[in-house]
């Protein structure tokens, strides 16, 4: 940098440092963080204000005027000073925009980010200081040390920012935590015990056995949990190399929601990515087809998607436990199984299973190798040496004593853990040796050992004092009933509210330590994730058979808990206003999750019992409205910002959601006269009550609305409609045929979408199969979607065999997405090849991306748009929103594929009037490599034929800098004019790109501005 430049440089930051003390003194705020800002602002001012002159008298030729220059580097001492001075800027106001008529200045500060200002303005400070003593040698060397700390500094943020976009790529992908689980179960285990599975000769054979399988059944009880978890600690000690990769998924019968294929394949995704995280990319592709739509991915996307990930691993150890508490009602098992196998087919997946004893699943493992679990007698005696520390004074103080329950305990065990544990457990109120003794002889054995342990631990719950005994009670029924494992902190909110009460007492929440000694050993919490939780799987199933005679009244108590706790009138505000608000508030109210999404599974089979109760609440336009964003609200991620408005918002749709018929049926009996006017009432989201039913599968529910609504001789038959669409959506059979026996349109055009669209697009191939007997036009269009494009925009290529096979045209709907465009767009090879072999035309033109190659291209998928090309694709076509190929991919930065496009022909050079060449998509873009390429195949650096103007303009309006030094070494010319006459100096400034100015300046840019980004520039 010469001295006139970095005189320049000083000029400006001046200019701001001018304008920023204005500001400071201006703004209505008497902090000390206010006053040292100004002073710090001033004495920068005032030392600046003398370097600048010292530069102008001196000789450019002397050692301290190259010292000096450094101060101007880019992220230099200057460029820290002026960034912290528009960071004070823009608080202060509207990032520069403020209009003192109508706003005042106000401080606005976090004690942390004044710290960062302070800390660069110092640092200049001192700086030119030492540039003003003339010590060209110190102030080189204070500069270097400057800019290396900032450097660091970049270097930390710039990592920070991208473990952050990975982490919340990898959340959105699958919010599971089984890493927190494999914590806490090791955290349980005592050391040594499971070596002997380790050193299994069929265990051994499974590590090192290519695509390998090995099946452990075991019985309940035995610690095939314990194993697995013992399993995934060897294999992850054993296997650092990047090349191997272990997954792991934890069945539970309590989290049945995350137990779908696509949420267990996308956990695998999550953890292997996690663990090297340079193999994200095909995660990151998905997210950003999603992502901004607010779409899932398909399970075919999530399924591509993990093939890709596992074809950057040699092997790919998998451990899956407690497969019999994966819910198989709707064959997730068996088609998670079927998944795992075909993994294998492909890949070196190593695969471990466990279970219990149950036919179906032995089945699929008949070619397996097989290890049954069973607790050793070595494991129990050092797991029951290891408890000691836990018994009674009489046993720690008596070492035959101590050897006799070693002995006693192995001996009843027969295979379960368990059992050992609980046997322990039994021994804790056991004062002296007689009764150690009593209680040893009286240790069941055998099939019904299990149920006489559990007997006896509610034995000791209730020979507690009465407090104890109530508890104790209320612990164990809450977590037998809850619908999704508990933490602590929601557990206590629970306990603590008290019937009629409109607000938490915080004295009367319980201390969770009080939860788990009062229950007898059956209550544990997982300290990872603050879960509490019943000692094993046995142990619910055993309440689940004794909890209505053994606590009756619980059921009523818990469903009246939720009511309560939803009435309070801290939530008589409603909705939150956004996504931040609402993530507070459920972080300040740790029982309105739960409360707000299960309360009406609670209330199921108590409807009558809790009318008025449940009538009370669904009154309240304000409760409801709370009630309801948080049930639609994910667990990964809130719902958008949807305002403050309770009227959207409907007590009997909120019923709806629940299938609480005996509610709805009663309101609406007491409110005759207005019976049609609440069937065809819509909610905020457009949804009747028939369509939330519909919906959400509660055909009690449908078929008293359908009731209702036949009464209204047919004035009501447009709901029915919407709601098929609803149940398509959904893929209910039972509620499809319901809705069309009683007049439902079968080709009904909703607001986006037909019935058939809507079963095709989501993967419903059972429905869309009825739905085409029943006589759905196959080639119905909605907007601009078609049945085959759905199927092929979700990658479902049954469903498009089967839409073909009744007729579906191959190559309809040009004016927006045909097919194979759609198919393209997501990547999805296998119904691409169909399409292409049924007789889709790969040159076909429609959509936003005009073709099958450009849609590909842009997205990033480098196989199909092989394919494509292969097929016949032309490569130079002209249309969609890119102009073409080439570009498109230039745009999203997918440099192999750009190379594979300019190995194929594509025209370096081409380009339209809307959209520009390659060079000038991959410079706004900001991808150097790419134009570094580009400008090394032949690219015209000065080609100016699109509204952006040339390739230079392109990247000075997106701030570029390194690409702008980048074209003017290459030529390009640093005062060409778009068609409005705008130079890229024009561009840089009218986008506040200061540092591309400088640059534009520094290689002799003309400062004439053009009168309209005169114009711009005073609107911002």
């Amino acid at each position: 940098m010469d001295p006139l430049s970095v005189t320049a440089s000083i000029i400006a930051v001046l200019q701001l440092s001018a304008k920023v003390l204005e500001y400071l003194n201006d703004v209505k705020d008497a902090s000390k963080d206010r006053v040292k800002c100004a002073v710090e602002a001033a004495n920068a001012y005032s030392l600046l204000v003398n370097l600048r002159f010292r530069l102008e008298d001196g000789s450019a030729d002397a050692p301290w005027y190259t010292a000096v220059r450094a101060l101007g580097v880019e992220n230099g001492p200057l460029d820290q000073f002026k960034q912290a001075l528009e960071e004070l800027q823009n608080g202060m106001t509207d990032k520069g925009r403020l209009h003192r008529a109508s706003k005042a200045l106000v401080w606005k500060f976090k004690k942390e980010e004044i710290r960062s200002i302070l800390g660069r303005m110092e640092r200049l400070k001192t700086l030119v200081g030492i540039a003003l003593e003339m010590d060209h040698f110190k102030l080189s060397q204070a500069i270097q040390e400057d800019v290396s700390a900032t450097k660091s500094q970049v270097d930390s943020i710039r990592q920070d920012q991208v473990d952050e976009k990975h982490e919340k790529m990898t959340e959105w992908i699958s919010p599971t935590n089984y890493p927190a689980q494999q914590s806490d179960i090791m955290a349980r285990r005592q050391e040594g015990t499971g070596q002997w599975f380790l050193d299994a000769p069929e265990f051994t054979k499974w590590i090192n056995e290519p695509k390998g399988t090995l099946f452990c059944p075991g019985i309940p009880g035995a610690g095939k949990t314990m194993v697995a978890a013992i399993v995934i600690d060897h294999l992850l000690k054993s296997f650092q190399s990047i090349s191997v990769g272990v997954a792991y998924v934890y069945c539970n019968y309590k989290a049945q929601e995350q137990q779908s294929t696509s949420v267990m394949l996308a956990s695998i995704i999550k953890q292997l990515v996690q663990s090297r995280p340079s193999v994200i990319e095909p995660v990151a592709r998905l997210h950003k087809q999603h992502d901004q739509r607010g779409t899932k991915p398909s399970l075919d996307e999530i399924f591509s998607t993990l093939q890709e990930v596992l074809a950057e691993y040699s092997t790919v150890y998998l451990v899956i436990d407690a497969l019999d508490e994966c819910k198989d009602s709707d064959g997730s098992r068996r088609q998670f199984l079927a998944k795992l196998q075909d993994l294998q087919a492909g890949q070196d997946v190593r695969l471990m299973a466990t279970s219990r004893f149950i036919p179906e699943i032995e089945e699929e493992f008949k070619q397996a190798e097989k290890l049954e679990i069973r607790a050793s007698e070595d494991d129990v005696r050092q797991f029951v040496a290891g408890q000691m520390y836990r018994l009674p004074k009489c046993i720690q103080r008596d070492s035959t004593l101590q050897q006799l329950v070693e002995e006693r305990i192995p001996e009843r065990v027969d295979g379960m853990f368990l059992l050992a544990r609980l046997h322990v457990d039994s021994l804790l109120d056991k004062t002296t040796a007689k009764k150690v003794k009593t209680a040893l002889d009286n240790l069941s054995k055998g099939s019904a050992a299990l149920d006489n342990a559990y007997k006896d631990a509610l034995q000791r719950i209730e020979s507690q004092l009465d407090g104890q005994c109530e508890l104790a009670k209320k612990v164990l029924s809450w977590i037998t009933y809850a619908k999704r494992p508990l933490t602590t902190a929601e557990l206590c909110c629970a306990l603590a509210v008290e019937p009629q009460e409109t607000e938490l007492d915080p004295d009367n929440l319980p201390d969770p330590e009080d939860l788990l000694s009062v229950c007898a050993g059956l209550v544990i919490v997982d300290q990872e994730s603050a879960v509490v939780r019943l000692v094993h799987y046995t142990t619910q199933e055993f309440f689940q058979r004794i909890i209505d005679t053994w606590n009756p009244g619980a059921l009523l108590e818990i469903t009246s808990t939720c009511l309560t706790y939803l009435s309070f009138d801290k939530f008589q505000t409603g909705k939150s206003p956004s996504n931040r608000e609402l993530e507070k508030k459920l972080q300040e109210n740790k029982f309105l999750d739960y409360a707000a999404k299960h309360w009406g599974e609670h209330a199921l089979v108590l409807q009558n019992e809790l009318y008025v109760l449940i009538h009370s609440f669904l009154c309240s336009r304000r409760l409801v409205s709370c009630a309801t964003q948080v049930f639609l609200a994910p667990r990964n991620k809130f719902p958008g910002d949807s305002g403050t408005d309770p009227e959207s918002d409907i007590g009997l749709h909120l019923a709806a959601r629940f299938g609480l018929s005996s509610v709805i049926e009663k309101a609406l009996t007491d409110e005759e006269q207005e019976q049609e006017a609440i069937l065809k009432q819509q909610d905020g989201y457009g949804y009747t009550l028939l369509y939330v039913a519909a919906m959400h599968g509660h055909y009690g529910t449908t078929e008293l609305l359908l009731e209702k609504s036949a009464q209204m001789k047919g004035r009501l038959s447009t709901i029915y409609n919407a709601a098929l669409q609803g149940a398509a959506a959904k893929g209910d059979k039972e509620i499809i045929e319901l809705l069309l026996r009683n007049g439902a349109d079968l080709n009904a055009r909703g607001e986006h979408e037909t019935p058939l669209i809507a079963a095709s697009l989501r993967g419903h191939k059972a429905i869309v199969e009825l739905l085409l007997e029943k006589g759905a036009e196959v080639n119905a269009s909605r907007e601009t979607n078609t049945p085959l494009s759905a199927a092929s925009f979700g990658g479902h290529k049954a469903i498009v065999e089967l839409l073909l096979e009744k007729g579906a045209e191959v190559n309809a709907n040009k004016e927006h997405n045909t097919p194979l465009i759609a198919a393209s767009f997501c990547g999805h090879r296998a119904v691409i090849e169909l399409l292409l072999d049924k007789g889709a035309e790969v040159n076909i033109q429609g959509g936003m991306f005009g073709s099958a190659l450009q849609a590909a291209t842009a997205m990033g998928k480098k196989s199909i748009v092989e394919i494509l090309l292969e097929k016949g694709a032309e490569v130079n076509m002209q249309g969609g929103m890119y102009g073409n190929a080439l570009s498109a991919a230039s745009a999203h930065g997918h440099e192999s594929i750009v190379r594979l496009l300019l190995e194929k022909g594509a025209e370096i050079n081409v380009s339209n009037s809307l959209h520009g060449n390659a060079l000038q998509s991959a410079s706004a873009h900001g991808h150097e490599s790419i134009v570094r390429l580009l400008l090394e195949k032949g690219a015209e650096t000065n080609v100016s034929d699109s509204l952006r103007g040339n390739a230079l303009q392109s990247a000075s309006a997106g701030g570029h800098e390194t690409i702008v030094k980048l074209l003017l070494e290459k030529g390009a010319k640093v005062d060409a004019r778009d068609f409005a006459h705008r130079s890229a100096l024009d561009t840089a400034l009218a986008a506040g790109h200061e540092g591309v100015a400088r640059i534009l300046r520094d290689a002799g840019a003309s400062d004439d501005e053009n009168p309209i980004v005169t114009l711009l520039r005073n609107i911002r």
